[in-house]
């Protein structure tokens, strides 16, 4: 497996950004005894009662937690924030064939265990559920909450939104590929500005670093045949027997995701009496649009189910 490796100047000096990089070697699991590198940024005391888990999505990196990452900290809890391989300061391979949604699970999964991050709060939107919500399942005495937000745990026995099966026909077609716009405009709070755009632009130095990024739209099961429908069909057994607590927390203006919140509510018996909560005026992005309502919103949670 041939991949890239982002230039560290390339996030020098970005806009509420002053953490420290860490990096964990994990198997590129394809046999060709390559190692890749994953990036996780770690703030918050070491010994706090509780550790949250945010994971981004496409075609984001964890920047995207900046403004959330200041609150969850000032209430005393640790934040672990990773950027999945192919995004952020992870490694990136350079082939669309390298990247399957089950090695993606994988790469995470590893990662998760080389930390050993245990008593955590996960926190996924998009993408960062469709794999962060494999990884909670594969090692659910690691996590006592699980908050939702934009996101799911796609079998492909239901059919996609319109808004999804659009944006996976124009990540495979269209000849360009601009990552800080396209989070731009899958944000309510637009314009974001040229610093914040450039900030989600720096992992991506040219083309080279972008086939993860365009691969991931056509890796979500959309028929019930996809290689990772099974797999998602056994998590899904997992969640339905949850009894720990899990809050969705779904913005009201994403196409992508809409409805999505309701499989959870009602499959899961430790959604039962959650305050779940809808974000007004949210975006696909809720985190850029909403981050200090959002943080409030994950603050109360985890103040309000003590474990």
């Amino acid at each position: 497996m041939q991949f890239v490796r982002t230039p560290d100047d390339r996030f020098d000096n970005l806009p509420d950004w002053p953490y420290s990089p860490i990096y964990t070697d994990i198997s590129a699991a394809d046999g060709s005894g390559v190692s890749l590198r994953v990036h996780h940024i770690d703030e918050g005391p070491r010994d706090a009662a509780n550790t949250i888990l945010l994971m981004h999505g496409e075609p984001s990196w964890a920047y995207l937690y900046r403004t959330m990452i200041p609150g969850l900290v000032a209430a005393g809890h640790r934040v672990i924030a990773p950027d999945l391989i192919g995004f952020g300061r992870s490694d990136k391979p350079t082939q669309m064939s390298d990247y399957t949604y089950e090695r993606i699970v994988t790469w995470m999964s590893e990662w998760l265990v080389k930390n050993d991050f245990t008593n955590m709060t996960f926190f996924g939107q998009d993408w960062g559920g469709l794999i962060g919500l494999r990884v909670v399942t594969a090692f659910p005495d690691r996590f006592r909450r699980i908050v939702v937000s934009n996101t799911g745990l796609p079998t492909g026995d239901r059919q996609p939104t319109e808004a999804f099966l659009n944006w996976q026909k124009f990540s495979q077609t269209s000849p360009e590929w601009h990552i800080g716009r396209m989070v731009e405009a899958a944000s309510n709070s637009k314009p974001l500005g040229a610093e914040i755009v450039a900030a989600y632009d720096a992992p991506f130095p040219s083309d080279e670093f972008t086939a993860g990024t365009r691969i991931l739209p056509s890796l979500v099961p959309t028929g019930p045949d996809n290689p990772t429908s099974a797999a998602n069909r056994e998590a899904w057994k997992v969640l339905e027997a949850w009894t720990k607590p899990l809050l969705t927390a779904f913005s009201d203006g994403d196409p992508v995701t809409a409805g999505g919140h309701r499989i959870f509510q009602r499959s899961v018996p430790g959604a039962q009496n959650q305050p779940h909560t809808t974000i007004i005026d949210g975006g696909h992005f809720v985190q850029e649009d909403k981050g200090p309502e959002l943080t409030a919103i994950i603050n109360e949670f985890i103040a309000s189910t003590p474990y």
